[in-house]
């Protein structure tokens, strides 16, 4: 009798719609919204977290299964300090996103911020399985490797194209010096 009353509450559960994110029907996602609020979001993420945050929320409503939102969302909670909430939204935007970075790099933040210092290394590394090259990750994991005194195999030419390649001079400079 128990078994029967739990399965037709769980039934119950799903049926309900209710929740941050109800699960829809192919026919009702508005992907064309969800990327419009996520970029309004974006624009938001630099000045106002609370309006990004509820942009990503109307976004994820539009369509649930729309990977920048939730990547974005993510950033929303990492930079509130949110790392366990930041760590969901970045698993799901990985999911959704399977050919992108940057929901893996910003995992390996969210890692390195808990201290968990091993699993974002080894985050930042799945980064660059799926897009070799990434300078942005490229930065992030030599940063932790040199910080943490780590020496891998890798370091020296990470360092190296750091310093031909980096986004600012400022990291670039950095990758000389690190090299020496």
């Amino acid at each position: 009798m128990r078994a029967w009353i739990f399965a037709l509450a769980l039934v119950a559960c799903r049926s309900t719609g209710s929740g941050p994110y109800s699960p829809t029907s192919e026919s009702v996602r508005d992907s064309v919204r969800a990327q419009e609020l996520n970029a309004r979001a974006a624009d938001a993420l630099a000045t106002d977290l609370d309006e990004a945050e509820s942009l990503l929320r109307d976004a994820l409503s539009a369509d649930l299964f729309f990977g920048p939102a939730h990547n974005n969302l993510g950033v929303v909670y990492l930079k509130q300090g949110k790392l366990y909430e930041a760590a969901g939204e970045f698993e799901w935007a990985r999911k959704l996103m399977p050919g992108h970075p940057d929901p893996r790099m910003n995992l390996a933040l969210t890692l390195e911020q808990a201290g968990q210092t091993d699993q974002a290394i080894a985050t930042y590394k799945t980064a660059l399985e799926v897009w070799p090259g990434h300078i942005a990750t490229v930065q992030a994991l030599a940063r932790l490797e040199v910080l943490t005194g780590r020496t891998g195999p890798d370091l020296d030419g990470w360092l190296a194209e750091i310093a031909m390649r980096g986004e600012t001079m400022n990291w670039r400079a950095w990758a000389i010096r690190a090299r020496q």
